[in-house]
């Protein structure tokens, strides 16, 4: 598959998430007003479920940086990352992002945009700390390749979906309780169906979709990233230094989490558990990008 093919495969996965949501709320939506014969349950179901769209298609980036506390800066307030970030766009053929920091003691970033011409890129401060310049060109490198490939569609639609899949169960939950009759055994035995189903598949239903978005992107972008700076080892450094930090961010949220460069709730240890948990990561055991880094072939 080649980079447009990849891209194209990109949008098409953006767009069918956004229709497999839309029909879940109107099912849900229509099964409540059904039961509970309110016809106005369907029309705001269906209101939500439009407007969902339109803000995750439109205002997900926006949502995504502001729920990581993500600051813009201008070329003046840090003059090296822009000037890296901008000979990177040149070399890359891309148009210049957006910069953010995020004040976390944490070594992280991540891209979002639903395209190129509406992206950005934001690093958290104690990557610029740890990291020398040929390891912040590595993992500039790597977040723009996401916005090559359009990953970022996809990864920043993500977002606003998984997050309001909780919301979403807890709005069917309280129109479930206070819309029948709270003194019928039916509708409390309802209320107590609900909110079981609610607990297990609410988290069950954001993971999946997070599992979604192939944790081949990041492989792909590693390599992709490599190409652009010319020097994997660069990347893989970076990468060293962020999974040896190993402690979570501040404002590491399940929602975001697959935005990141490396896991925002940092690195475990290797016991059995935490292998267990690999397969339900949405980042790649970091060790792996690194030894697929350092066996990388390129050619000046």
């Amino acid at each position: 598959m080649n980079l447009y093919e990849i891209q194209q495969h990109n949008k098409r996965k953006s767009m069918l998430m956004l229709a497999v949501f839309l029909f879940v709320v109107l099912g849900l939506g229509w099964l409540f007003a059904t039961y509970l014969n309110n016809v106005w349950i369907l029309y705001a179901s269906a209101l939500f479920a439009i407007v969902m769209n339109v803000g995750a298609y439109w205002f997900s980036d926006k949502i995504a940086l502001a729920s990581v506390g993500a600051v813009p800066i201008d070329k003046k307030d840090n003059p090296e990352l822009y000037r890296l970030v901008e000979n990177l766009t040149i070399a890359s053929g891309l148009p210049m992002p957006k910069i953010y920091i995020i004040k976390d003691p944490s070594p992280n970033a991540f891209a979002t945009g639903r395209d190129p011409q509406h992206s950005a890129v934001a690093v958290t401060e104690a990557l610029l700390q740890i990291l020398d310049k040929k390891e912040l060109e590595g993992v500039l490198a790597h977040e723009l390749s996401h916005i090559q490939n359009r990953d970022t569609l996809v990864m920043t639609v993500a977002v606003v979906l998984v997050g309001f899949i909780s919301i979403l169960a807890d709005m069917f939950l309280r129109v479930s309780f206070w819309g029948g009759d709270r003194d019928s055994g039916k509708a409390n035995a309802l209320f107590v169906i609900l909110f079981v189903i609610a607990l297990i598949v609410a988290p069950i239903a954001g993971q999946l979709l997070q599992l979604a978005i192939s944790r081949k992107r990041e492989y792909l972008a590693d390599a992709s990233g490599a190409l652009i700076t010319r020097y994997p080892e660069g990347l893989a450094s970076a990468l060293e230094k962020i999974a040896h930090y190993g402690k979570p961010m501040r404002k590491a949220n399940s929602a975001t989490a697959h935005l990141f460069i490396a896991n925002p709730f940092g690195e475990k240890g290797k016991s059995f558990a935490s292998k267990i948990q690999e397969y339900f990561s949405t980042h790649p055991p970091i060790e792996k990008r690194i030894q697929a880094l350092r066996g990388m072939q390129v050619q000046d």
